[in-house]
């Protein structure tokens, strides 16, 4: 099976988040989610509004494993996340 880039878009609850911490429980989730397989995972911040920071990840996983989806569902049921969207899904060439 050929692997794939997925981004998951989270919107934290409000402005006082810590994203440092948030990001931890996110890749962690994602580990469990990709089965320990060492996916490679990337976090980025994006500006929103009024100080609303948005974190982006990026992460690798094997297509075998289905869809993203139910991932951004359980990162969204966090307290602090107000929604989690993933937002990009790319097979990876090479």
């Amino acid at each position: 099976m050929a692997a794939v880039i997925a981004t998951i878009k989270i919107m934290p609850e409000n402005p006082e988040i810590d994203l440092d911490s948030l990001e931890i429980k996110v890749k962690q989730k994602i580990e469990e989610f990709t089965k320990d397989i060492g996916a490679e995972v990337k976090a980025s911040t994006e500006p929103v509004a009024f100080g609303l920071v948005a974190l982006n990840i990026i992460f690798v996983m094997d297509e075998s494993i289905g869809s993203p989806d139910v991932l951004s569902e359980s990162v969204s049921e966090f307290e602090e996340v107000a929604s989690a969207e993933i937002t990009d899904v790319r097979r990876a060439i090479g």
